[in-house]
């Protein structure tokens, strides 16, 4: 075994249709069926119903339908023929699906591993963090108060394998309760279970019980060559064997999370749920000092960061900040979330926040010099990245970005957009060329020319609607196509030119083609930038 055992909580939510519809649909029948159990109210019979291969079948059944010996699997005629006023409801599994997997972000509060298992349970690995809620124990009871509280029924299991803490939610824990194995404990606590807590296909628990296995412990003796005979399948008596090795820890079972977790987290629990921006802000400061100690002391900062507010009405919510380079101070952080918080849902108030660092990467730890001029730098890296991270957080993603060098001499194409990562592009290596405009167009405009000098530059011309009267020009440059690329084959020369009107603004123009050159019709003339 290893000493480092890792730890389960299984949550299976044996009626999760019925509570998921009873939460969100505030009707008559879903009110007296949220009563404690034991109070004296009659619970109307109500069913969930599915379209099947032989008509509608029912998938979900409350009490009252139970009392009526109307249970999952039974079609839908048979029970109305038991209660004609049965009432009855075609099942979501969308919204079930949706309803899910938001309580697995919700349950992030207690475990950053959280999986989705079948249509119906969680799977948290508490390795490490029970003890911040008191141990296995009051941990298990505070989710169980907690969905009790929002309607959801609940059985619990936690074990140090998944496969174990399955099966005991599914088959030894009560509702409302948590039944726990200590560490290396699964062989004695799964001897007597049926071999169908192994998580088996039923083809397979009834073929092992043909032979008498019905019960987990009885396969602990068997030669494993013994009972691949025994099957007629190879994978049947595989499956037997690895579900059974895992739930005893002998193979490794790795789970999916449903959101990657963070590389560092730190949260921070209100005595009373909060409400007001007042407490949101000083529990983000709090969260971000504290966050900002435990990176320093690792020597790493982090790029992405994630607030987590956990209502206490079961719901969640968050927002996200990116930094073009990695930080650890709590200042600029917070500077960050500033600009979001209102994106904050208190809703009934909030009982958690949790502050998280993703991306995390080590950072230099040379002194700051006091300007960018003395580091001998023409930018001042640092306060760039700071200033993209504070535009971002306003404008969005991919809002800062920066132009580098491609690969073209051609003029539109040798320049490229690319996302800020907090370093500048390398200039690049340029042939000697003639000089280039201040604005470059994004795309070379069409003009119509009124007065032409053979091979110089045009006299007068119209763009954008206004006449031009060209004083003095100087050129050309000439720039070919890049001859090499498909999609180059067939274009024309270019002959650039400096020129300057009569108001003094000065142009970069470019006829496109030469006379004479077989290559289509007459030259055409284009304004490309525009000098200062």
């Amino acid at each position: 075994w290893n000493m480092t055992m890792k730890r389960y909580l299984y949550a299976w939510f044996p009626n999760w249709p019925l509570d998921r519809l009873r939460r969100t649909r505030m009707s008559e029948w879903s009110r007296r069926s949220s009563v404690p159990s034991g109070t004296p109210v009659e619970t109307p019979p109500f069913v969930l119903v599915e379209q099947g291969l032989h008509g509608l079948t029912v998938v979900a059944a409350n009490a009252g339908a139970a009392r009526m010996n109307i249970w999952p699997g039974l079609a839908f005629t048979d029970a109305r023929a038991r209660t004609p006023d049965l009432a009855f409801e075609e099942i979501d599994r969308v919204a079930d699906r949706a309803a899910l997997h938001a309580l697995a972000e919700w349950m992030v509060r207690f475990s950053p591993r959280v999986a989705v298992d079948g249509d119906d349970a969680l799977l948290l690995e508490i390795t490490g963090g029970a003890h911040l809620f008191g141990g296995e124990e009051e941990m298990a009871a505070d989710i169980a108060v907690r969905f009790d509280r929002h309607g959801y029924g609940v059985r619990m299991g936690i074990a140090s394998t998944p496969g174990a803490s399955h099966a005991l939610a599914r088959y030894v824990a009560q509702c409302g309760q948590a039944s726990i194995l200590p560490e290396g404990g699964e062989r004695e606590g799964l001897y007597d279970l049926p071999v169908s807590a192994l998580r088996l296909s039923h083809e397979t628990v009834q073929f092992l019980r043909r032979f008498g296995l019905t019960r987990i412990g009885q396969l602990y003796g068997l030669d494993r060559k013994a009972l691949t005979h025994r099957f007629a399948s190879r994978k049947a008596s595989d499956a037997v064997v690895l579900r059974l090795d895992q739930a005893l820890g002998l193979r490794k079972e790795p789970i999916r999370p449903l959101i990657e977790p963070p590389d560092w987290s730190v949260r921070l629990a209100c005595p009373e749920p909060v409400s007001d921006s007042a407490s949101v802000e000083h529990a983000l400061e709090t969260l971000a000092c504290e966050l900002c100690l435990k990176l320093e002391s690792h020597g790493v900062g982090g790029r992405d960061f994630c607030l987590q507010a956990f209502l206490a009405d079961g719901n969640s919510s968050h927002i996200s900040v990116a930094a073009a380079r990695p930080v650890r101070d709590p200042a600029h952080i917070c500077r960050l979330f500033t600009e979001r918080l209102d994106r904050i849902n208190p809703g009934f108030g909030i009982d958690l926040f949790l502050l998280s660092a993703a991306r995390c990467e080590a950072m230099d730890l040379e002194a700051v010099s006091l300007s960018a001029e003395i580091a001998g730098q023409s930018v001042d890296l640092e306060a760039l990245a700071r200033l993209a991270d504070r535009l971002t957080a306003r404008l969005g993603e991919n809002a800062v970005q920066v132009v580098q060098p491609a690969e073209s001499h051609v003029p539109e194409r040798s320049e490229c957009w690319r996302i800020f990562d907090g370093d500048l592009p390398e200039p690049a290596i340029a042939p000697p060329m003639g000089p280039r405009p201040l604005r470059l167009l994004d795309q070379p405009e069409r003009v119509e020319v009124l007065a032409e000098i053979p091979d110089g530059p045009p006299a007068r011309f119209i763009w954008r609607r206004v006449a031009r009267h060209i004083t003095r020009a100087d050129g050309p440059e000439r720039i070919a196509p890049e001859w090499w690329k498909l999609s180059e084959r067939g274009a024309r020369a270019r002959d650039y030119y400096r020129a300057e009107d009569v108001q003094g603004r000065r142009y970069w123009v470019f006829r496109e083609g030469l006379y004479d050159d077989n290559r289509g019709g007459p030259p055409q003339w284009f304004v490309h930038g525009l000098f200062a």
